[in-house]
């Protein structure tokens, strides 16, 4: 049974909706209105406050912290400065991802690594024969996502005043009604953000300093589906959906590498060895299978389809995580869309998805299955770039 946040004395009498899910064992609210329309435009416009808690959260320290890490990860972190986050995936010896999450290092010898799943004995596999100690700190630390536009003037207000020399992808310390934080310029809706660390016994007095700080700028508590709709926006994806863990599946073609999540950008061949570094390099030598693409439902069509039904046009809600076949022009499969949402922002019905090489260059024009009546029917999609929206305000200083 899912067990409460250190912040649930605060969301749950704000949770009119009553509707919460299980998010790695703890109750995580949906949305606190019976529609997350305020919190997503809060995110976009304003500044939503999350409770990220549920976020698994490792403490690696020691003289061979770095060289663990560097081990584990497909990106080099052992060239990241203290102060910074890097965002990277992990892999098994074939190459196939495992997970992905943010490391941050905090001190020489002393990194934070997050992540989706449990990863401890991933951690404690790879540390043997290393000068390191790791601890779990994720039911220790306290988490909250401060997003949207007036996050950093609320975080100014809050008392954190180095705020505005904190880079993108920065993390600092700070304190916050005299209580010690770490900051990090991180998140996962593709706008101005920041992530707040803080310990378990202080979460409420925090929650409610940003709150109070907030008022004047427009806070809103945020729940997940306003969250699922802003990173699909940004393109980012989510394990369990867009992707699944190497280490969880039966199926070969359930796996996926870092190429085929468009994760290339991470990787480094020219370092030394790291986990799975010959079977990307060999994939990287003969192409990738699959490719992450964007997608956008052409809206005319849809409203035609809905029409000839003598119905007008009907979307889900909230964002959805339903596998839909992709077809190319001639009706072949060539692939699935694996999140799919109403962007509110761009007015625009958007998809991300895994498409056959040869598919996936922009302009291309492919049919995506929609269900009017319980009737399959296709629709044109066109690739696009990701992420859908990149506001400059997002690494701006």
């Amino acid at each position: 049974m899912p067990i409460p946040t250190p912040f649930h004395e605060r969301t749950q009498p704000l949770c009119t909706s009553y509707r919460w899910k299980d998010w790695a064992g703890y109750c995580a609210v949906c949305s606190f209105d019976t529609s997350h329309e305020r919190e997503y435009f809060a995110f976009r416009e304003s500044a939503g406050l999350l409770d990220a808690t549920p976020l698994y959260k490792y403490e690696v320290s020691g003289p061979d912290a770095a060289a663990l890490l560097g081990r584990m990860m497909v990106r080099d972190v052992t060239k990241l400065k203290v102060g910074r986050v890097a965002y990277s995936c992990w892999c098994d010896d074939d190459g196939k991802v495992i997970d992905d999450g943010t490391v941050s290092r905090l001190a020489a010898d002393h990194f934070r690594v997050t992540a989706a799943d449990p990863t401890l004995h991933w951690l404690q596999a790879l540390s043997r024969g290393l000068d390191v100690e790791l601890e779990d700190s994720s039911a220790r630390l306290a988490a909250l996502a401060l997003q949207g536009p007036t996050s950093r003037a609320i975080l100014r207000d809050a008392g954190i005043d180095e705020i505005d020399s904190l880079k993108f992808f920065g993390v600092t310390r700070g304190t916050i009604r005299g209580i010690p934080v770490w900051i990090s310029r991180t998140g996962y809706t593709g706008d101005l953000g920041y992530e707040v660390w803080v310990e378990r016994e202080a979460a409420v007095d925090v929650w409610d300093a940003l709150m109070a700080a907030g008022g004047r700028h427009g806070i809103e508590p945020a729940g997940l589906d306003a969250l699922d709709v802003a990173r699909i926006e940004a393109g980012f994806v989510l394990l369990g959906v867009d992707y699944f863990s190497s280490q969880k599946v039966v199926l070969e073609s359930r796996k996926s590498t870092p190429l085929e999540l468009g994760f290339g950008w991470m990787v480094d061949l020219e370092r030394g060895n790291f986990i799975g570094r010959d079977a990307i390099a060999a994939e990287q030598k003969r192409g990738s299978i699959w490719q992450l693409v964007g997608l956008e439902v052409s809206w005319v069509e849809l409203e035609q389809l809905y029409a000839s039904f003598n119905l007008p046009p009907s979307l889900p809600a909230t964002a959805r995580r339903d596998a839909l076949p992709v077809y190319d022009e001639a009706g072949h499969q060539v692939g699935q869309a694996t999140s799919h949402t109403w962007s509110p922002l761009l007015k625009k019905y958007l998809a991300l998805a895994s498409v056959r090489r040869g598919f996936e260059a922009k302009g291309t024009k492919l049919q995506i299955e929609h269900t009017v009546e319980y009737e399959r029917r296709k629709v044109t999609a066109t690739v696009a770039p990701i992420p859908f929206f990149d506001p400059e305000r997002k690494r701006k200083p």
